[in-house]
């Protein structure tokens, strides 16, 4: 089977989308994942999470995709190993250092290289698995043909993202957020947290959907530059990333309502096992898929500006406190 990869930014989402038919979570630990607080968890939820996916015959992974200093490595291994006690099936995860150090220490332990790697070609793919990873995010801007050489040559996983955004740099790698608004705090284990990047495990202002104009000097060149940020469903591909054998088909989305997520992984689920099931050789019709996924892509779009519009007002904020050490 598929597997269909869905977020969980708290237990009722994690609940939600196993009863929708995901095959796998993921949850984000507090301060290690690229989102807002809000959508991580405590260790203790992180465990509960761990129980409810193993009840309902799931796998969940914890995503600690962010960037690291060398202070926080001890940290995150000390986190890794409760995780892996706690009976984690995989962690997600971006930062090569943090790779390698986390496959030395727990060498069973299945790491997925996160989009945030920006794995582009087969010598990325190549490198990723040198150092541990066993399954890689394809990177969105990847063709159906690259993605077939990749899967042919060489002995690892490929994760297609078939709900997310696409970036007009690279997806999982924003440096713009933090020019507008950065807040550094210590939590009481010591771990950073900045408000503001999400490569350092804070939200993401989604400052590239503000109004951006062009300027050469004082000579403006463009009234309005339209910066690349659009979320999106894959629907057209899916029968041919099934086909090629794509192990596992993600989903991004750990902001979005508890009833939307299961919305969206409950069509996922259905699409992807009605088209396994049909006969050799028998035609698919996407038509009234499309439909479907119509009414699922208006509350999705109605819901992402909404955020969208509370994050710029938050990013154009004064910044309470902040200090360096």
């Amino acid at each position: 089977m598929i597997e269909l990869l869905a977020p969980a930014g708290n237990l009722e989402m994690a609940a939600e989308v196993l009863w929708a038919g995901a095959n796998a979570i993921y949850v984000g630990p507090r301060g290690w994942s690229r989102r807002r607080d809000t959508f991580e968890m405590e260790d203790e939820a992180v465990r509960e999470t761990i129980r409810l996916a193993h009840d309902g015959d799931a796998k969940l992974r914890v995503a600690c995709n962010t960037h690291m200093q060398s202070k926080e490595i001890p940290a995150l291994l000390s986190r890794m190993e409760r995780f892996v006690t706690d009976g984690v099936d995989g962690a997600i995860m971006a930062d090569i250092g943090a790779i390698a150090a986390v496959h030395r220490r727990f060498p069973e332990l299945p790491l997925h290289a996160s989009i945030g790697a920006n794995i582009l070609n087969d010598a990325d793919v190549a490198f990723y698995r040198e150092i541990g990873a066993c399954q890689v995010v394809a990177d969105t801007k990847l063709t159906l043909w690259e993605l077939l050489s990749r899967q042919a040559q060489l002995d690892v996983g490929i994760e297609v993202l078939i709900h997310a955004n696409a970036c007009h740099t690279y997806l999982g790698k924003c440096w713009m957020s933090p020019y507008a608004r950065l807040e550094r705090t210590i939590d009481e284990a010591g771990k950073d947290l900045f408000k503001g990047s999400p490569n350092r495990g804070g939200l993401d202002y989604r400052v590239c959907l503000e109004t951006w104009q062009l300027y050469s000097g004082d000579i403006k060149w463009e009234d309005r530059v339209a910066l690349k940020n659009e979320a999106f469903f894959l629907l057209e591909d899916i029968p041919s990333l099934i086909d090629l054998g794509v192990r596992c088909m993600k989903i991004q989305g750990r902001e979005y309502t508890t009833a939307l997520m299961g919305n969206i992984v409950r069509f996922y689920r259905t699409l992807l096992d009605a088209y396994v099931a049909r006969g050799p050789g028998e035609p698919f019709d996407l038509e009234p898929w499309k439909a479907r996924l119509a009414t699922i892509q208006f509350e999705r779009d109605r819901q992402r500006h909404a955020g969208t519009l509370a994050l710029l007002a938050e990013a154009k904020a004064p910044v309470a406190s902040a200090h360096r050490q």
